[in-house]
C-alpha cells in the first residue's frame, strides 16, 4: 500500500514537469496595455514575444561575456548550481542588506523558460530538476545561447537580438562594449534599470556594475571598461512607440509596487489611468514651443503637471522637454524629482500663520534692511529679487508681489517647526529634522517635488481639504478581473461633503499622508490666500497689470517662483477644477540667465498657455468664500482701523471672523530726528543737534516704533535707502542658510 502511494504521488508531481526540451519552443503571454482616461493606448508593457533567434558564435564575445559576470561568473565552472553564490548573496542579503540572487544563468532559463513565478517549495524542486536536466541534455554554450535568446530585457524585448534593436536600433552583433555592458544589466529587473524608465541614471550605475564585474572576471581590462564608460549612448527612439513616457513609466513603477513583474509583463493587464491625452499633448507642445524662445536664456528643459485637485487626477505629465533625448538627460522626469521651489512655497508659509491666526492678510510687516541672528551662526540678511525695499507693507502685498524680508519674518512668527508640519500636513514629503533648513526654507531653501506641490496647492485650491494625487482610474486583467478601481466622481463628493461647513480640520500631528481624502486646514485661511493669489491688484507693484500670470476671461489663483541662483524657475496656478505647475530649467543644475529673475519669462508663458487651453470651454469660477469670512475697513498703510482724529486712506479687506483688527491707528507724534540722516537715532547712541518732529510711528512683530513718514535719502535707481535692523532668534538649531531670492 505504501509503495503504491509512493509511486502514485510520485507520478503526480513529475507529470507537471514541463520538458526541458521545450526550451527551444516559445509561449504568447499576453500583453499589458496602459491606456489615457478616454481608451487611447498610451503603451504596450507586453507584447507577444519580440524574439529573434541569433547563433552565439555570431556575437561578439563582451555581448555574452557581459552576461556571465554580472550573472553568473562561474557559469562554465558549476553544474547548474553555484552554491558559493548562494551562499554570497545570503550573505548579502542578511548582513548588508543588499537583496541578491543566487541563481544561476541554467537556473534563470529554467524559471522563464519552462516555470511560473510562483514561490513555493514545489516549484524550487522542479526547478533544481530541471536544471539538473538542462545542465545534462546540453552544451554550456548551447545554455548559454538559449539564455541570451530567451531572456526577458524589458517590455516586448526578449533575447538579445529584440534588445539590442529596441534600445540601440542595430543588430546584436554590433553592439558596442558600453552598450552591450547597459543591456546585461536589464534582465535582473527590467523595469529598475530601463534606460526609458523614471529613473535612467540607474541604468547608468547598473552598466558601470557590468564592467567593473567584467574586469573583475579578465574579460576586459580597465582600460576597456574605462572608455566603455565615457562612450555617449545613442538610443534608437523611433523604435519606442509610446505616447507621455513620463507618466506611462510613473505608472509602470506604481504597478511594480503592487503587483509581480509576471502579470505585469505576461498578464494581460489594462490599466486605464487618469491621464488626458488632449491635455498631455498640449503641455507638450506649450513647452517645445517655449523653450525654442528661451535658448539666449540657457534653458535646456522644462516640465509640466496638470491635476484636478478635486480629485486628484493627474492629467497631464511632462517630465522633461524631450524624453528620448539622452544627452541631455531626457528620461528623467522632473515631476518627482527634488527641485528648489524659490517662492513658490511662500503660499504654504502665509497660510500657516493665518491657520494660526497669528497673522492675517492686513498684517502689516516692514519690508527694510534686517538681520536674523542666531546664537552661533552668522546673521542672516536676506534681500529683495528686485534689490529694493517697500517699507510698510501689509502680508496681503506682501505674498502678491513676493517680498522676501516680510516671508522672511512671518516664517519667524510661525516657527520653522510648525511650518514644516503644516506643509507636510499639505503633501511635502521631502522635509525632515528641521536642523537642516532655517530662515530660507520660506524662500525655497529646501527640496520639494512637482507631485508634492500639486497636491500642496491642492489643499489651497480645496479650501483646506487635501486630496492625494492619482495616476490610474482601472487595473484589470483581458478577461475582466478587476484588481483595483477608483472613483473620481465620489472623491468630489467627499470634497463636497468637507467644503459644505467650517468644520475643524485633522490635528496636524494625526495627518495621515496615505489617507485619500482629510481637511488639514480650516476653510477660512485657505480662502484667504486663494483670493490673494487671483487678486491681480495685490501683485500689480512688481509683475504689472497684464503679466504672462493673468489668464484672460479666468479666475486663477498663481505664484511663481525663482531661486537666487537662477537654476530653477516656478509657476503654479489653480481654479477649483485644473491646477497647473510648470518648472523650467537645466537638469545638470547649471544656472540660467539672470533675466530669469522676475519669474514672469520662463516658467509663466507655458503656464499660461496650458491653463488657457484647459479653461477654454470653462466658466470662470470663483472660489467659495466660507461663511466665516468678513470684511472690514482698514487703513492702506498700517491695516489697523482708522482713527477719526487723523483719517487715513482706507480699503476693504477680508478676514477669518476674529481676527479683524481691533487697534486704531497711531496719531503722528513728537519725535526726536537725527537732522543728518532724518531718522530716530539708533536706541543708545548719543547724537547732538535733535530735532523735534511730527510722525507716524508704526511696528511689526520685529521692528518697534519704525518712523513711517521720515525724510529718507534716495538712491540713483529711485530705491529708498531705510536703516538696517537687527532681529534676535532665540532658536539656536535653526540654520539660516541657503538663502534664495522671489
Amino acid at each position: 500500500m505504501l509503495i503504491a502511494l509512493l509511486v502514485f504521488g510520485g507520478y503526480e508531481f513529475f507529470k507537471d514537469i514541463p520538458s526541458p526540451t521545450k526550451l527551444k519552443s516559445q509561449s504568447f503571454p499576453v500583453s499589458t496595455k496602459i491606456f489615457d482616461r478616454n481608451g487611447t493606448l498610451l503603451y504596450e508593457i507586453y507584447a507577444d514575444r519580440n524574439r529573434t533567434p541569433i547563433k552565439l558564435s555570431d556575437l561578439p564575445p563582451y555581448v555574452y561575456q557581459a552576461s556571465i559576470a554580472i550573472e553568473d561568473k562561474n557559469f562554465y565552472q558549476h553544474h547548474g548550481f553555484d552554491f558559493l553564490g548562494m551562499i554570497r548573496a545570503l550573505g548579502n542579503t542578511f548582513f548588508h542588506q543588499s537583496l541578491q540572487g543566487g541563481s544561476t544563468i541554467t537556473q534563470q532559463l529554467v524559471k522563464t523558460s519552462l516555470l511560473t513565478s510562483q514561490r513555493t517549495i514545489t516549484r524550487k524542486i522542479k526547478e533544481a530538476l530541471l536544471t539538473v536536466a538542462t545542465e545534462t541534455l546540453y552544451s554550456k554554450n548551447d545554455i548559454l545561447e538559449m539564455y541570451v535568446n530567451n531572456i526577458p530585457y524589458g517590455g516586448t524585448a526578449w533575447g538579445i537580438e529584440a534588445a539590442a534593436h529596441t534600445y540601440f536600433g542595430k543588430d546584436a552583433k554590433d553592439l558596442t562594449l558600453a552598450e552591450a555592458a547597459l543591456l546585461a544589466g536589464l534582465p535582473a529587473s527590467p523595469t529598475t534599470y530601463s534606460p526609458f524608465g523614471s529613473h535612467p541614471d540607474q541604468a547608468v550605475r547598473r552598466q558601470k556594475e557590468v564592467l567593473a564585474r567584467m574586469v573583475d572576471s579578465k574579460f576586459i581590462t580597465q582600460d576597456q571598461a574605462n572608455q566603455a564608460m565615457q562612450q555617449p549612448l545613442k538610443f534608437a527612439t523611433d523604435a519606442i512607440n509610446i505616447k507621455a513616457p513620463h507618466f506611462v513609466f510613473y505608472v509602470k513603477d506604481i504597478l511594480e509596487n503592487e503587483y509581480s513583474d509576471q502579470l505585469i509583463e505576461r498578464g494581460g493587464l489594462r490599466v486605464y489611468t487618469t491621464l488626458d491625452l488632449n491635455i498631455q499633448e498640449q503641455a507638450e507642445a506649450s513647452i517645445s514651443a517655449e523653450l525654442k524662445k528661451l535658448k539666449n536664456y540657457r534653458i535646456g528643459n522644462a516640465a509640466a503637471l496638470v491635476t484636478d485637485p478635486k480629485t486628484g487626477e493627474i492629467l497631464a505629465m511632462v517630465g522633461s522637454q524631450n524624453y528620448f533625448d539622452a544627452t541631455h538627460d531626457g528620461q528623467v522626469n522632473v515631476t518627482i524629482r527634488d527641485r528648489q521651489p524659490g517662492s513658490s512655497i511662500k503660499p504654504l508659509n502665509y497660510v500657516t500663520a493665518f491657520e494660526t491666526k497669528k497673522l492675517t492678510p492686513a498684517s502689516m510687516m516692514l519690508d527694510i534692511p534686517t538681520c536674523f541672528n542666531v546664537t552661533g551662526q552668522a546673521p542672516y540678511c536676506p534681500v529683495n529679487y528686485d534689490g529694493a525695499f517697500h517699507g510698510a507693507i501689509q502680508e496681503r502685498f506682501a505674498l502678491g508681489n513676493s517680498l522676501n524680508i516680510p516671508a522672511v519674518k512671518t516664517l519667524a512668527v510661525n516657527s520653522l517647526q510648525t511650518f514644516m508640519a503644516t506643509a507636510s500636513a499639505m503633501g511635502i514629503s521631502t522635509w525632515s529634522d528641521p536642523s537642516h533648513y532655517g530662515l530660507s526654507l520660506t524662500l525655497g531653501g529646501g527640496e520639494v517635488t512637482m507631485t508634492d506641490m500639486a497636491t500642496a496647492y491642492g489643499v489651497l485650491a480645496n479650501e483646506g481639504v487635501r486630496v492625494n494625487l492619482q495616476p490610474i482610474l482601472r487595473v484589470e486583467d483581458y478577461t475582466g478581473k478587476v484588481y483595483q478601481s477608483y472613483n473620481p466622481d465620489e472623491t468630489s463628493t467627499q470634497v463636497d461633503e468637507l467644503t459644505a461647513g467650517n468644520g475643524d480640520p485633522v490635528p496636524v500631528s494625526q495627518v495621515n499622508p496615505n489617507t485619500e481624502v482629510q481637511r488639514v486646514l480650516h476653510r477660512a485661511p485657505t480662502y484667504l490666500i486663494s483670493h490673494i493669489l487671483l487678486d491681480n491688484g495685490s501683485r500689480e507693484a512688481e509683475f504689472g497689470p497684464n503679466s504672462a500670470l493673468v489668464v484672460p476671461g479666468q479666475v486663477v489663483s498663481v505664484k511663481t517662483g525663482t531661486t537666487n541662483d537662477i537654476r530653477d524657475n516656478w509657476t503654479i496656478g489653480y481654479t477649483p477644477h485644473f491646477l497647473t505647475a510648470v518648472w523650467v530649467g537645466n537638469n545638470d543644475n547649471t544656472p540660467m540667465n539672470q533675466a530669469l529673475v522676475s519669474g514672469i519669462t520662463g516658467a509663466a508663458p507655458i503656464w499660461n498657455d496650458i491653463m488657457r487651453f484647459v479653461l477654454k470651454n470653462q466658466k470662470p469660477t470663483w472660489p467659495d468664500q466660507p461663511s466665516d469670512i468678513v470684511n472690514a475697513n482698514i487703513c492702506v498703510v498700517t491695516g489697523l482701523l482708522p482713527n477719526p482724529a487723523s483719517p487715513c486712506q482706507t480699503r476693504s479687506e477680508f478676514f477669518w471672523n476674529g481676527t479683524q483688527p481691533t487697534t486704531i491707528e497711531n496719531s503722528p507724534q513728537a519725535i526726536f530726528v537725527d537732522p543728518t540722516t532724518g531718522v530716530p537715532p539708533a536706541p543708545g547712541t548719543n547724537v547732538p543737534n535733535l530735532q523735534a518732529q511730527t510722525h507716524i510711528l508704526v511696528s511689526d512683530p520685529f521692528t518697534q516704533n519704525f518712523c513711517l513718514d521720515c525724510t529718507r535719502p534716495v538712491d540713483d535707481k529711485g530705491h529708498t535707502q531705510y536703516e538696517s535692523y537687527n532681529v534676535n532668534i532665540f532658536e539656536p538649531h535653526i540654520n539660516t542658510t541657503t538663502p534664495v531670492k522671489q
